[in-house]
C-alpha cells in the first residue's frame, strides 16, 4: 500500500482552529500549497469543517480539516461553533492560528483550554505577520506567519511534522499476534451485503497486516472453510471471521485453534478491549423500554438485511425477549447526550481514527453507559466470547 493509498482512517489528522478572519483558510492553503479552503474577508466563509486527505511532504499521509471559526454567531453560528469543537475529537495535532495583530483573544485560550484537556498537542500560529512593524520572538510552541507572502510556512510544517512524531505509533492490527511464515485464515462471507468487486476496509487492512509481517494469508468464504482447514498441512496460527459467521464458524474450527474477528481486532487496534468486552454482557441486562443506540461511523447504502439497522436488532431482541426501541446514527453523527441509551453497540470503527473512536468511548464511560461492539457482542450472543478473546489477551 502506497501511502497515497492509506485511508483516511490511518492517517495523522490535523486540525486548523481559530476565530473568524484570522486566516484559518488562508494558513491552511499556504500550508498544503492548494486552494484546498475557500478564502474571503467576509466573517465566517467557513461554515463547516472541510476535510481533505492528501500525501504532504514531508509529512505523509494526512487529513487537513480547516474549521469555522469558534467565534461565530446567531442561531446558525452556534451550530457551527459546534461542529468545529465535535471536530476536537478527530484532531491528533491542532494549529490554532490567531491574528498577530490582535492577539490571543478569550476564545483562543477556550480553545487552548480544549487542546490540554485532550491532550491534543499544538501550536499557536500567528498569522499576518506580513502587517507588523517588528515580528516579536516567538515561544517554544508559537510561530509567526505570513499566508500572503509564505513566510514561515515551511516552519511550520517542520513543527507539525514534530507533534506528528508524537502521536504515531507501532501498533498494528494484528501484527503483534503473528510471525513470519506462519499461515492466517481470514473468513470473509460474500452475501448480498459485500460490496461487488472488492473486499471490506477492515478485510483489507488484516490482509495487508498478515503480508507486512511476513506471514501467509488464506482468504476463503465460510462456505469452504472446513475444506479449507483440511487442506493445510500444518494448523494456521490465527482464524479471523466476519463476525456474522461465528455462528457457523464456531462449530467448524476445533477449539484449540485460535478464534476471533475482524471486528474484534478493531476494538483492540482503535478502541478499549476491555470496556468494549464487559459492555456486552449489559444486553443480558435491558428492560422493557430501554433504548439500545447503534452507531455506524460510515455511510454506505442500507441492504435489505442491514447488519446493524435488521440484523442486531433483532438479534438483541429475540436474546432479551424485552420491549426494545433502538435509535441508529451513521457518520460523524454521534450523540452529545448518551444518558437516554441503556446500551451503545457501535460498529469495528474501521473508518474513523483512533482518537475519535476513544472520544466515543469515553463518552459512553463518562455518562455510565454501557458500550460495546459489533464483533464483541455477535460473540456473545452466540456463547464464544471468552474464545474469540482469547487469543487477544494471551
Amino acid at each position: 500500500m502506497s501511502l497515497n493509498d492509506a485511508p483516511s482512517a490511518e492517517r495523522i489528522h490535523i486540525g486548523f482552529f481559530g476565530l473568524r478572519n484570522a486566516g484559518k483558510s488562508s494558513v491552511v492553503n499556504a500550508f498544503t500549497g492548494q486552494k484546498l479552503a475557500l478564502v474571503s474577508a467576509v466573517k465566517g466563509t467557513t461554515t463547516d469543517p472541510v476535510t481533505k486527505a492528501m500525501e504532504l511532504l514531508p509529512l505523509g499521509p494526512v487529513v487537513i480539516i480547516d474549521t469555522p471559526g469558534v467565534d461565530d454567531e446567531g442561531e446558525l453560528g452556534e451550530l457551527r461553533v459546534r461542529r468545529a469543537l465535535q471536530t476536537l475529537n478527530k484532531t491528533d495535532v491542532a494549529v490554532l492560528v490567531v491574528d498577530a495583530a490582535l492577539g490571543l483573544r478569550e476564545p483562543d485560550r477556550r480553545l487552548l483550554a480544549a487542546f490540554e484537556a485532550k491532550s491534543i498537542p499544538h501550536i499557536i500560529v500567528y498569522n499576518k505577520a506580513d502587517l507588523l512593524p517588528a515580528v516579536p520572538e516567538a515561544r517554544e510552541n508559537e510561530l509567526y506567519v505570513s499566508a500572503l507572502t509564505g513566510d514561515g510556512i515551511f516552519e511550520l510544517k517542520e513543527k507539525v511534522a514534530r507533534l506528528m512524531q508524537t502521536v504515531k505509533t507501532d501498533k498494528t492490527l494484528l501484527g503483534d499476534l503473528i510471525s513470519p511464515g506462519d499461515v492466517v485464515v481470514l473468513i470473509t462471507p460474500i452475501d448480498e451485503s459485500a460490496p461487488k468487486g472488492r473486499m471490506i476496509l477492515p478485510q483489507q487492512n488484516a490482509m495487508r497486516d498478515v503480508l507486512d509481517h511476513g506471514a501467509i494469508n488464506l482468504v476463503v468464504k465460510e462456505t469452504e472453510l472446513e475444506q479449507a482447514l483440511a487442506a493445510l498441512s500444518r494448523p494456521p496460527k490465527l482464524v479471523v471471521t466476519d463476525s456474522q459467521a461465528f455462528g457457523k464458524v464456531k462449530d467448524i474450527v476445533p477449539p484449540d485453534m485460535p478464534l476471533t474477528s475482524f471486528s474484534i481486532l478493531f476494538a483492540r487496534y482503535k478502541g478499549e478491549l476491555d470496556l468494549t468486552a464487559d459492555g456486552a454482557a449489559a444486553v443480558d441486562s435491558l428492560k422493557d423500554g430501554d433504548t439500545v443506540l447503534i452507531a455506524e461511523a460510515c455511510t454506505h447504502h442500507r441492504q435489505c438485511n442491514d447488519i446493524g439497522t435488521v440484523k442486531l436488532p433483532r438479534l438483541i431482541t429475540a436474546r432479551t425477549g424485552k420491549q426494545l426501541s433502538f435509535a441508529f446514527t451513521s457518520g460523524t453523527e454521534f450523540p452529545d447526550d448518551l444518558s437516554p441509551y441503556a446500551l451503545v453497540v457501535h460498529c469495528g470503527g474501521c473508518m474513523i481514527n483512533e482518537r475519535e473512536m476513544k472520544a466515543r468511548l469515553a463518552a459512553a464511560r463518562n455518562a455510565g453507559v454501557p458500550v460495546t461492539n459489533y464483533g464483541i457482542l455477535l460473540a456473545h450472543l452466540n456463547g464464544i466470547l471468552e474464545r474469540a478473546l482469547q487469543p487477544l489477551t494471551d
